[in-house]
């Protein structure tokens, strides 16, 4: 499995993520993994690889993404804020949105999780790659 540090082509595949954030509604959240799942492998991308690199790439896109996409609302798959600079303003902004964490720092993934749009209605978009 060849290890692909981006997306083959990575701006296509961040204004797919940023589609989709965008579409996170206000107290939900969505998991970086989640994200990935709902954008199918790049062309000549093998699902194994995409399986383990894609959650990565979708934290590439919002360490990048523009003023207009709600950041904030995508965490790790625990339902932690990744550790990295800007967490405390990411879980005050949750935290703003209604977004309650427990005592260990995890938001509840039942009761804040959002659903989300199947992968086939984001694949059915024109394919960017």
């Amino acid at each position: 499995m060849p290890p692909f540090s981006s997306p083959p082509n990575q701006q296509a595949f961040y204004e797919k993520v940023w589609a989709i954030t965008r579409m996170i509604p206000r107290g939900k959240v969505a998991t970086y993994g989640q994200i990935a799942k709902m954008i199918p492998p790049p062309n000549g991308v093998e699902i194994e690889a995409y399986a383990a690199f894609a959650p990565r790439w979708v934290g590439g896109a919002m360490a990048n993404c523009p003023d207009d996409v709600p950041w904030q609302r995508v965490i790790n798959s625990q339902g932690r804020i990744s550790e990295r600079p800007g967490a405390e303003k990411q879980r005050q902004l949750l935290e703003q949105e209604g977004v309650e964490f427990d005592a260990k720092g995890r938001v509840n993934l039942k009761k804040y999780g959002w659903s989300g749009k199947s992968g086939e209605e984001i694949s059915e978009q024109p394919s960017l790659f």
